[in-house]
């Protein structure tokens, strides 16, 4: 860990979390890192605040490629993106300054919507009716019409996002070494009439996957991009692919990321 030096920390603007956080810009400046205020000058990026913060500050920050994101999950905060804890600051420091770590590399997707404006998630992808009224998209794989749902709206997960949204829906959790992305209903509509697939389906990191919304009063959807939502007129379709980029965390060699699972839902 020698060449990287630099880090940035991305948290609220918090008096008592200033205050928590003294003692670690001490111990990191001691042990010769530098904390600088611009994230384009990090070479490691430390969110703070568990797993929403992480998503917030990958997100904030550009998806950067040539760095490495830490997560560090305050004492009422769990987290699958964060090793570290801040009631144990110390352990973060020696860790990097002994290197005895490993670098994680989560998959990325990347979401057009209307064929112009591009996103990337780490976690998800959502799209939902912002009406309260059955949404209507035709779901096409590889340009082919897979099948036409009407529910409440779609959700398509990474990996490392199966654990979230997704999961509360019934997907399933997915290895993030496998590059891939699922696609899970939110209240499908199945009755003899309409008919489908009802159940999650997972997609080949070679897939592209487009979601068209069908313009019949749910023209103004709520999309949602990891733990934000847009507010985009006119939404006409979605394509949605595995990205190239991959996000690179540190995790602790004894720390795997199906040992975080059993360790938030078991």
């Amino acid at each position: 860990m020698d060449n990287r030096r630099n880090l940035y920390f991305y948290y609220p603007q918090d008096d008592e979390l200033e205050q928590q956080l003294s003692p670690l810009f001490d111990l990191a400046r001691k042990n010769g890192f530098s904390i600088v205020d611009r994230y384009q000058d990090a070479n490691i990026i430390v969110s703070v605040g568990g797993d929403g913060a992480f998503l917030q500050a990958v997100r904030h920050t550009g998806f950067r490629q040539d760095c490495l994101y830490v997560g560090i999950a305050k004492s009422n905060e769990a987290g699958l993106y964060c090793d570290f804890n801040l009631d144990h600051y110390d352990e973060m420091v020696n860790t990097m300054m002994h290197a005895e770590l490993e670098v994680r590399r989560f998959p990325v997707i990347d979401v057009l919507i209307n064929g112009e404006s591009k996103f990337q998630c780490l976690n998800e992808a959502t799209i939902r009716s912002a009406i309260i009224k059955t949404i209507v998209i035709d779901v096409s794989i590889d340009g082919n019409h897979f099948e036409r749902f009407r529910g409440d709206g779609l959700i398509v997960a990474t990996p490392t996002g199966s654990t979230g949204y997704n999961k509360s829906t019934h997907g399933a959790v997915i290895d993030p070494k496998l590059p891939c992305f699922q696609v899970t209903e939110l209240a499908s509509l199945n009755n003899n009439r309409y008919r489908t697939l009802g159940s999650s389906f997972v997609l080949d990191k070679e897939r592209t996957l487009k979601l068209e919304v069908i313009q019949d009063g749910n023209d103004y959807p709520v999309i949602g991009l990891d733990n934000e939502a847009y507010s985009i007129r006119n939404i006409k379709d979605l394509t949605i692919t595995l990205s190239d980029k991959r996000v690179k965390t540190v995790k602790l060699k004894n720390n795997s990321y199906w040992d975080r699972v059993k360790r938030t839902f078991l």
